[in-house]
């Protein structure tokens, strides 16, 4: 395949789901695809909280991107990060100062996690949107045991003590994990500690967990997080977040170790294509995911306020970004060789899920809801097929098959200092 410099541009913006969903369904059409992100590999972020727990490494859930598209000849994948949008000269300028030109631009640039106007938080309590954040957490996780291992370890309760703040899908799968790496994956490996003895708190500010679901699969998940030893506490919202623990709900809780699953918010998109930020904020956009006001630009995923059938915008959910990114893709591919405009964008709900723990998952599809062990089952088989290639479903269902026989969990290193210097 020959690329013409004539054809047209298309310059894609976050190689996320929704970004490459895009990108695939353009490749071999003539058209130029650029790609440009700011890492050089595809994240799977649903599974990334298994690498803060040790139970994948950052090799089983990323990927890097040239290899998911080098064997298409018109997509271009560009390391970096956008820095300026010029929409009515449709150029936009990467932070080393290269520029790009396009006929449509697609913005899919994801969330970050929001600490509600807590920044200061955020080194406490770290999130789980980034490999450096997984890692950090497995590092401050593991670390926490060495520590309480010392001899005279003053504050080994404290040291013992998990704190996960949110109780989301994101809090609720982190603390069934951290449950069962302390339940069983490190009962047998130390000696003066017993790791499964650890506290592992579950804190939500609102009157229950997973508020997303039918309260009764999120009745389901607390009496399974309880059966892992982790406790919930509802109706505790947090006041402040200090290296020596949390207070929430007018109680502090001493705890080496807090992790945020609260929230999330969409990147800074918004400013940087000049508008006014839409619901939530989001970007504005119309039912072909076109950016409201901008000629040329779509943004997709995470960050766009794109409406449902219900009128409220839809979740930041994988399955979302990649029904949109594959929407898109057909479309953009349409106009721009057949001069077709596409059918308005509609969402179809393949459900939403969460696991708890082994044999311990929910899963909601509106009118059906299923929980327990065939909803673990479902959960796993889904996840391994939205990998991006074979060989990380291989690894990926080989790791959980070895976990599930032996509980073990191959990751545990710690790859940062541990925070408390010895005593």
């Amino acid at each position: 395949m020959t690329v013409d410099p004539d054809w047209p541009h298309v310059v894609i913006v976050g190689a996320g789901f929704g970004g490459l969903a895009v990108a695939q369904r353009l490749a071999n059409a003539p058209v130029r695809v650029t790609v440009v992100d700011r890492n050089n590999y595809h994240l799977f972020v649903p599974l990334l909280y298994q690498v803060a727990t040790a139970a994948l490494s950052p090799a089983d859930v990323a990927e890097p991107i040239r290899h998911v598209l080098g064997r298409y000849p018109n997509i271009r994948v560009v390391l970096g990060e956008v820095s300026r949008v010029d929409p009515e000269g449709r150029q936009l300028t990467l932070a080393t100062g290269e520029t790009l030109n396009y006929d449509r631009l697609v913005v899919a640039t994801g969330s970050t996690s929001s600490y509600f106007g807590h920044d200061e938080w955020r080194s406490v309590a770290p999130a789980c949107k980034s490999i450096e954040e997984a890692r950090l957490i497995r590092s401050r996780v593991l670390g926490a045991f060495e520590e309480a291992e010392r001899d005279g370890a003053a504050d080994r309760e404290a040291l013992m003590t998990f704190v996960i703040v949110g109780g989301g899908p994101t809090g609720v799968e982190l603390a069934g994990s951290v449950a069962e790496l302390a339940r069983y994956a490190l009962a047998a490996d130390f000696r003066r500690i017993r790791p499964e003895t650890a506290q592992i708190i579950l804190v939500e500010g609102g009157p229950r967990i997973l508020s997303a679901f039918p309260e009764s699969l999120a009745l389901y998940a607390g009496r399974a997080l309880a059966r892992l030893g982790v406790r919930v506490m509802t109706d505790m919202p947090v006041e402040t977040i200090t290296a020596e623990g949390l207070t929430a709900g007018g109680r502090f809780i001493p705890a080496r170790t807090v992790l945020w699953g609260a929230g999330v918010a969409p990147t800074g998109a918004s400013a940087l294509l000049g508008i006014e930020p839409g619901p939530g904020g989001r970007v504005a956009v119309d039912d072909r995911l076109r950016v409201q006001g901008l000629q040329g630009v779509y943004a997709l995923g995470d960050v766009a306020a794109c409406l449902g059938e219900d009128g409220k915008p839809l979740p930041g959910l994988a399955q979302v970004a990649q029904q949109q990114g594959g929407y898109l893709g057909d479309a953009l591919r349409a106009e721009l060789t057949k001069g077709r405009e596409a059918k308005p964008f509609r969402f179809h709900n393949r459900g939403n899920a969460a696991i708890i723990g082994r044999h311990a998952a929910i899963f909601d599809f509106g009118r059906y809801r299923m929980k327990g062990y065939p909803a673990w089952m479902l959960w796993a088989v889904v996840h391994v097929m939205l990998l991006v290639n074979f060989a990380q479903r291989m690894r990926v269902s080989l790791q959980w098959f070895w976990r599930y026989l032996t509980y073990r969990r191959g990751a545990r290193i710690i790859t940062t200092p541990i925070a408390r210097p010895p005593g």
